[in-house]
């Protein structure tokens, strides 16, 4: 089966990243976020996703907001509803990721300029959301699923649409999933959990980025230097 022609999108466009992970920091707290983003940051990440359910996530954001370049995506998961989004833009967001395919919410970020990754598990959700005019898709849990199921779901969807893989998905997967079409990934736990201080996540991210960059190769250019927060 030939995958369709993409539609004019009417969402924003997934950006092109040296690297296709998204950094989530699920838990993280306020005053933790600005070392922690830095690392990050300084380490080659350049999208990086603050899970809504975390402590006082919206402070966070605004740290990590005020912290990136401009060509750092910063932004929530777990965004449920529009006034996540709204909140989310306030706190100078760029990304908006969720867990379902909710198309007034994706509308919503996508009025606001974000980039927009919703959840999706099966083939009728992810055609939603690409109607719904989705940045790119996040196949979780990406586990249950495995690259060749994702796969066969990919082969109905537009040319072109961005499919990522989330959800007990960590370096060692990265080569199973780039060899069935798939680059982009998003990583909780594998990356950090509460509690990890700035050199624990830098470590992991290097371990990370290396693992990535074998699998799915391309150019590398130096690290992008950070604007620190004022305190």
């Amino acid at each position: 089966m030939t995958a369709l022609s993409a539609p004019a999108p009417a969402g924003v466009t997934w950006p092109g990243l040296r690297r296709s992970l998204v950094a989530i920091l699920r838990g993280i707290a306020p005053l933790e976020a600005e070392a922690i983003v830095g690392a990050l940051i300084e380490e080659g990440l350049e999208a990086i996703e603050i899970p809504l359910n975390s402590p006082d996530p919206f402070r966070s954001i605004e740290t990590a907001a005020r912290l990136a370049p401009s060509g750092v995506l910063i932004g929530a998961g777990t965004v449920l509803t529009s006034a996540d989004v709204d909140r989310l833009a306030a706190a100078g967001g760029r990304l908006m990721v969720s867990p379902n395919v909710d198309p007034e919410v994706i509308a919503r970020a996508s009025g606001h300029g974000m980039v927009t990754m919703p959840g999706v598990l099966t083939p009728t959700e992810a055609l939603a959301a690409v109607k719904a005019g989705a940045s790119a898709l996040k196949f979780f849990p990406a586990n249950l699923l495995g690259p060749s199921i994702i796969q066969a779901i990919t082969v109905i969807l537009p040319a072109g649409t961005v499919v990522g893989a989330v959800g007990g998905v960590g370096e060692n997967e990265f080569a199973a999933y780039a060899r069935a079409g798939i680059r982009t990934f998003g990583l909780g736990s594998s990356l950090y959990r509460p509690g990890a201080d700035a050199d624990e996540v830098r470590a992991r991210a290097r371990a990370i980025i290396a693992a990535y960059d074998a699998a799915c190769p391309a150019p590398t250019e130096p690290p992008t230097e950070i604007r620190h927060a004022p305190s």
